[in-house]
């Protein structure tokens, strides 16, 4: 891979990471958060909480795919990423299950993985792209492992909350790799 596509590869794998740490981070922790927020001793309310962001993102991938063909790779990655955000700070403040759920579905709303795939093809060579799928796809499993291990930790520190607040701003951060460290298709 030349420089470039390098960089344009570990730039869209790091957007992926960072997305997909706040989506993992709370998965160890949230079931017993859930229980400390009014209605969140009701089980199936605490599921639908937890697959809200699945969910939405499932929905909305196919909708996301085709902004990022009409108006651009970039501009639809950071509109995702900035209800991401949204969704985050609202699950952040959320004062009981249902404002949780809310916040779940708007993180899942930002639904970007097609518009970072498709950037990734639209930066790399043919003979060269399965190597920078490869690059998003090992990113994919480290930040599920650094998760389960993460949360709890941060969950002692910060609390859940606290967690998606980070989750928000990770976002925040991952729009900056997107402007500075991503070249332009």
């Amino acid at each position: 891979m030349s420089a470039a596509e390098w960089r344009a590869s570990l730039g869209l794998a790091g957007i992926f990471g960072l997305r997909l740490l706040g989506m993992f981070i709370i998965l160890p922790v949230f079931a017993l958060y859930a229980e400390t927020l009014p209605g969140g001793r009701d089980h199936t309310l605490v599921g639908i909480a937890l697959g809200a962001y699945g969910l939405t993102q499932a929905i909305l991938q196919i909708p996301f795919g085709w902004a990022s063909d009409r108006w651009g790779r970039k501009p639809t990655i950071v509109v995702g990423l900035l209800l991401f955000a949204l969704g985050s700070f609202v699950a952040a403040w959320a004062p009981d299950i249902w404002w949780t759920i809310a916040g779940r579905a708007l993180q899942g709303a930002g639904a970007i993985s097609a518009a970072v795939i498709a950037l990734t093809a639209d930066l790399t060579r043919h003979e060269v792209r399965t190597r920078a799928m490869a690059v998003i796809g090992m990113t994919i499993g480290a930040t599920f492992a650094l998760s389960l291990i993460l949360g709890p930790v941060l969950k002692a520190w910060i609390g859940v909350p606290g967690i998606f607040a980070l989750t928000g701003v990770l976002a925040l951060g991952a729009i900056a790799v997107l402007e500075r460290g991503v070249p332009e298709p």
